[in-house]
């Protein structure tokens, strides 16, 4: 099962061990999922603040 993470901090943090991103963006928010060997991390974010994160995460990154 995925698991939603609301503290943006705490998703930087667990991007240094996931393999990818996949970002997907709707009309009022963007996705954000992270894969790691064992689970899938979300968030959910503004699509203003979404490129702020983007720019810090410590992975590949896959447009969906």
């Amino acid at each position: 099962m995925p698991e939603e993470v609301f503290d943006v901090d705490k998703f930087i943090a667990i991007s240094e061990r996931a393999e990818y991103c996949d970002i997907k963006r709707l009309k009022r928010v963007v996705k954000l999922k992270l894969r790691t060997p064992r689970k899938l991390f979300t968030l959910k974010v503004n699509p203003t603040k979404a490129e702020e994160v983007v720019k810090k995460l410590r992975c590949e990154i896959r447009e969906i």
